[in-house]
């Protein structure tokens, strides 16, 4: 591919780092990696749309191997697109975007990892996805519920990615783990419909196991916030909320689902400038490693 990579709805900026062990060719490949830095919604502090730049940029200081899942990118086959550019201001032209990239992806055979940028780009992947998979089942892990129906004037707030998604989603099917924070509302939605999935913090994933087991061979999609982590671990995110979860809580839940059908992911609310350590962008390559190579071993 060229540096640039020009279609009918825009193009992908090849430019600057790429994530360790991808490819710049789609040849053989199982899985595509995509940016989408925007942050247009965000309601406290700024920064997501250096995101996806920043978590390449750091993946260098990871191993290829992984211990847990015992898998090497350099035995994969991925690519990474770069970063897709995007109109300023509105969410609405972004989430097209978001959704006729990913559209592009599956068209081509790829598992799509998105890297944000803020929350409200899901729903463009989501869209996307289900228009092939429409008993795709969608895993949630944020702090916030996201539920809102409207934050601050839009629709299409990050505050409102969940709702957006429930919209197209013909199954209905979503599993919101360590939910935190929201009003007393969407707290009631989530026991009612019988949404939110306990994670006891150091223990085994047994409640999402449990959820996910009538749904075994089923297409899911994970959608993760970072700031489910606690911020002691990860203060680079726009809205940190105290109580959060470590890295063998996301260890646990990974073994859950390997035995599942992942088929597309994106890893959201980075803003590495408000963490001058630079660890935040680190723990978040991190995850892209492990959903790397559980998309690519999906069947």
């Amino acid at each position: 591919m060229n540096r640039k990579h020009q279609y009918n709805f825009g193009s992908f900026n090849g430019e600057g780092s790429i994530f360790l062990g991808a490819k710049r060719s789609i040849e053989n490949c199982k899985v595509g990696i995509f940016g989408v830095p925007y942050d247009g919604t965000t309601s406290f502090r700024p920064g997501t749309r250096f995101g996806p730049s920043a978590i390449r940029e750091v993946s260098s200081s990871l191993e290829t191997y992984c211990p847990q899942l015992n898998l090497d990118l350099e035995e994969l086959a991925f690519t990474d697109f770069g970063s897709l550019e995007i109109p300023l201001g509105a969410p609405e032209p972004v989430i097209e975007k978001v959704n006729q990239a990913t559209n592009l992806l599956l068209k081509h055979g790829l598992k799509p990892l998105i890297l944000g940028g803020e929350h409200s780009i899901s729903t463009g992947a989501v869209q996307a996805i289900v228009d092939e998979q429409p008993d795709l089942i969608l895993i949630q892990l944020d702090a916030h519920a996201d539920l809102r129906d409207e934050w601050l004037g839009s629709r299409h707030s990050h505050a409102c990615a969940m709702r957006r998604c429930l919209e197209v989603l013909p199954t209905k099917k979503l599993f919101q783990i360590g939910i935190r924070s929201g009003t007393r509302e969407e707290f009631r939605e989530l026991q009612k419909n019988k949404r939110f999935v306990p994670h006891p913090k150091g223990q085994a994933a047994t409640f999402l196991e449990t959820a996910l087991m009538p749904h075994l061979g089923k297409p899911i999609y994970l959608t993760v916030d970072l700031d489910w982590f606690d911020p002691s671990v990860m203060p680079g995110t726009g809205t940190p909320e105290p109580g959060g979860f470590f890295w063998e809580d996301f260890a646990s839940i990974i073994d859950v689902l390997k035995k599942h059908q992942l088929i597309g992911t994106d890893i959201v609310e980075l803003s590495p400038q408000l963490d001058p350590t630079g660890v935040s962008s680190v723990h978040a390559a991190k995850v892209t490693r492990s959903l790397i190579m559980l998309l690519h071993e999906s069947s």
